[in-house]
């Protein structure tokens, strides 16, 4: 049987394929998973000096916070070149998917190389959980207003301090913590179990929403970026 296949046919067909050939951004060398659940996938990532990456795609929405400043090239498919001004860290940040690209530490011999901890959004969402006469976990004090608020997340960057507890409040949506400064906190839950926890740079802490809880640092002055999950 001969088919009517005509050249405009076979190219889109090949573009397409092409289109669809990067993988997804991670796993890749320098990143390792953290954690995975019904809402993200968490994953630690070192952008390695003379480490060639693979340009790849963006398949999930991505929230994310950088930890350490390293520059980077970034190349696009098409061979565009650009590389990124420096930023202050932690930063907080989000990125829509489909971005494809590809990210290579440069700089000279000593250099930082860049890290963060980066999260795929996976396409599912739920209301937020309230209990009444018990205040959410955001905004407080020290931490008014969002870092990044859009329709997938609020961004907060807070620092716990030492004789300032922070009062009982339910986290209404699902969140990650990722820490920035090193310290201890004690977490009182609801049903009175306590939890003390060391922290330092890159640790992360999944709350579930619904979570109810008070906190205190007790030394130490940790920070974190909590991304909540709308």
């Amino acid at each position: 049987m001969k088919l009517n296949v005509t050249l405009p046919m076979l190219v889109l067909a090949a573009v397409s394929a092409a289109a669809q050939s990067y993988p997804h951004a991670f796993p890749r060398k320098g990143v390792t998973k953290l954690f995975e659940n019904e809402r993200v996938a968490a994953w630690d990532v070192t952008w390695l000096r003379d480490v060639a990456q693979p340009i790849h795609e963006h398949k999930f929405d991505m929230a994310a916070v950088y930890t350490v400043y390293g520059p980077i090239r970034v190349t696009a498919p098409d061979g565009t070149v650009s590389t990124l001004t420096p930023f202050e860290v932690p930063r907080p940040f989000f990125q829509l998917k489909g971005v494809t690209h590809r990210e290579d530490a440069i700089g000279f011999p000593g250099a930082p190389e860049r890290q963060a901890v980066m999260f795929d959004l996976k396409d599912v969402s739920f209301p937020p959980v309230t209990k009444p006469g018990v205040r959410p976990a955001f905004p407080r004090e020290g931490a008014m207003t969002p870092a990044i608020d859009n329709a997938r997340v609020l961004e907060w960057d807070y620092t716990w301090k030492v004789g300032a507890p922070v009062a009982q409040h339910i986290h209404e949506r699902d969140a990650v913590e990722v820490f920035f400064e090193p310290g201890t906190i004690r977490y009182h839950s609801a049903d009175g179990t306590e939890q003390t926890r060391a922290v330092k740079r890159k640790d992360t802490r999944w709350v579930p929403r619904g979570t109810v809880e008070s906190e205190e640092a007790l030394s130490g002055s940790p920070r974190a970026v909590t991304i909540e999950l709308k």
